[in-house]
């Protein structure tokens, strides 16, 4: 029982690696097939789709409830990485490659949510505390196309799609191999297209929810463009930065947060470290435009670490309180919805960013993202949730 949880963690990090890797190589792909500077919010935005087109689906048919969730994290993967890897075809049109990462995101639904629905049949105690590792791989993964980028700058950008490609599909042998059906898991017998509604009429659930769509207008958005205020950042003042190793340092000093918030949560509520953290992430949304005008790159850099920590710090905590406010036999099913919704509003953020990025200074674009913050503490706030 206790290697369940580093497999499931290792095996999410992998297979998430998927997520960002088209990300990572964008400024050479833009470069190889002369891509227009939006694309990036497009490319970003492709997979968030395919994300949510995905979790509806699972989330309609509740496949992670009525089928083995190993199983379903295996065959996810494999057609993922498939995905992936058909990128780094030659003569690809930029709209093919927005199919492709559409194809990728509609997969990662059988990895992210099912990842977590994984755990909790395994993890009814400490629940946060799993969740918070189970994110935390989530984050890493998404940050590692960056870091892998940044090691190979040499090579091809192709090596970046290749390696991300495999380890999704070691990620899902993993998980087949080493984690069976956990104990706490309630098979659903038949399709129940009332579940969405059933959840979202219970309070606690609902607060939770709503938590996290605020938390999600802000997170992705953010790690999509940390790129450009990093490269914006380097203009203005004129210094030279190694872009996608700082973006993997933001975006990957979150996996860290995540966890660290999942042992807190052993101690203290987890809606009380979710209500610290997006307070916290939200005050930097505000603060933003100060500290990227201001020349110091040490500040600016700490900075962004310290957004890149609160950011993500919240996240298993939302999770861990919309499984512990679900009802057992749906669960993957309450898990997956409210991951769809929060991806959808992901894509509205970004969209908003990138059709506001000509037009505004960068320093200005993250102010955007407060309205998340503001809007998620308003309704989360209000509600008072049980110790579990």
């Amino acid at each position: 029982m206790k290697h369940i949880l580093p497999i499931i963690v290792i095996a999410q990090f992998l297979s998430t690696s998927l997520w960002f890797a088209g990300n990572a190589v964008l400024l050479d792909m833009a470069v190889d097939l002369n891509l227009e500077p939006a694309y990036l919010g497009h490319l970003t935005s492709a997979v968030q789709l395919g994300f949510i087109a995905g979790t509806l689906i699972f989330a309609v048919l509740t496949i992670s409830d009525k089928f083995s969730p190993s199983k379903v994290f295996l065959i996810s993967a494999i057609i993922a990485a498939l995905f992936n890897l058909a990128v780094s075809l030659q003569g690809l049109s930029g709209l093919q490659i927005l199919l492709l990462r559409f194809g990728t995101g509609f997969f990662l639904a059988g990895i992210y949510p099912v990842g977590m629905k994984i755990a909790a049949d395994y993890f009814q105690k400490g629940l946060g505390k799993s969740l918070g590792l189970l994110v935390g791989a989530l984050v890493l993964g998404t940050a590692f196309p960056h870091l892998v980028r940044s090691l190979t700058n040499e090579f091809p950008w192709r090596f970046v799609i290749y390696t991300t490609s495999l380890l999704a599909v070691i990620g899902g042998l993993m998980i087949i191999l080493f984690v069976p059906n956990g104990p706490f898991r309630k098979k659903s017998q038949s399709l129940d297209f009332t579940v969405f509604f059933k959840v979202f009429s219970l309070k606690p659930f609902r607060a939770a929810a709503l938590g996290y769509f605020g938390h999600m207008w802000e997170l992705y958005a953010f790690w999509a463009f940390v790129p450009i205020v990093i490269q914006y950042y380097g203009l203005r003042h004129q210094m030279e930065f190694d872009i996608p190793f700082m973006a993997f340092s933001i975006i990957g000093i979150g996996g860290l947060s995540c966890a660290m918030g999942g042992f807190l949560s052993e101690k203290f509520p987890p809606n009380k470290i979710a209500n610290w953290a997006l307070s916290i992430s939200g005050i930097c949304c505000f603060l933003s435009p100060l500290l990227i005008i201001q020349g110091s790159m040490l500040i600016f850099l700490l900075f962004l670490l310290i957004w890149g920590l609160a950011v993500t710090a919240d996240s298993p905590m939302f999770s861990t309180l919309v499984a512990q406010n679900s009802p057992e036999k749906n669960r993957g099913t309450a898990l997956t919805i409210v991951n769809s919704i929060g991806f959808g509003i992901s894509v509205l953020s970004i969209q908003l960013l990138n059709y506001l990025n000509p037009i505004l200074s960068p320093e200005y674009l993250f102010l955007i993202l407060g309205i998340g913050p503001l809007i998620g503490l308003y309704h989360f706030r209000k509600e008072t949730f049980d110790s579990q």
